[in-house]
């Protein structure tokens, strides 16, 4: 099984669409389950995820996590041996669970599954496609969940980088396999978190002092 985890923070506007993009797999149904971490929202997520609770499975933080902090409280209630994340603000291609899982079951050797993605503006045109291997980012990689649990998971002290973090810890042990297919959409908007410059370059910082040592 896999479990597709959906951490959202005041993301209201753009929630429905990557639950949508979830729910309308090809996968067959009984072969995966949607997780959504509501982030202690303070717009209208909430009330939007009510929507769906029926369709997937909801919680609702009372405190904020931060990213890493939700992410984890999402692996740690999946159900599936494999992990995946989409971003509330982004979507994908409804082949994409069926591909990586596909990958990762006849491919023993394969630790993760990443593919290639679109950039897409507001409207969802597309702008460009991206190679993973050339410009990761956090999201639309297939995990092997046990592995992930190996490596400590999110370090939850990072409130930004924390994708790099885990992919280099991650990578000290294990593989990340790029199937060249753009089937993950990534939304560039102005509250993009990579964004924010200050929290970048603070948390590049604290991510090449805990790898330096």
């Amino acid at each position: 099984m896999v479990s597709l985890i959906i951490t959202t923070y005041n993301y209201a506007q753009y929630v429905e669409r990557a639950i949508r993009s979830a729910l309308d797999q090809s996968l067959s149904k009984d072969l995966y389950e949607v997780i959504v971490v509501n982030d202690c929202s303070t717009d209208h997520t909430q009330e939007v995820l009510s929507n769906y609770e029926n369709q997937v499975r909801v919680f609702n933080l009372e405190q904020n996590l931060g990213l890493a902090g939700a992410r984890n409280f999402g692996i740690k209630k999946a159900k599936g041996q494999f992990i995946i994340f989409l971003d509330a603000d982004d979507y994908m291609h409804r082949d994409t669970l069926r591909v990586q899982k596909l990958f990762l079951e006849e491919n023993n050797a394969l630790d993760a599954v990443s593919v290639d993605y679109y950039l897409v503006d507001e409207r969802g045109k597309h702008l460009s496609h991206v190679n993973s291997n050339e410009q990761p980012i956090a999201c639309g990689i297939m995990f092997r969940k046990d592995f992930l649990y190996n490596i400590g998971l999110y370090d939850e002290s990072f409130r930004a980088r924390e994708e790099e973090d885990l992919r280099m810890r991650w990578q000290e042990k294990y593989n990340i396999y790029n199937i060249i297919l753009p089937l993950y959409r990534y939304r560039m908007h102005q509250n993009n978190l990579t964004k924010n410059q200050d929290e970048m370059d603070k948390h590049q910082e604290l991510l090449n002092s805990k790898h330096s040592k």
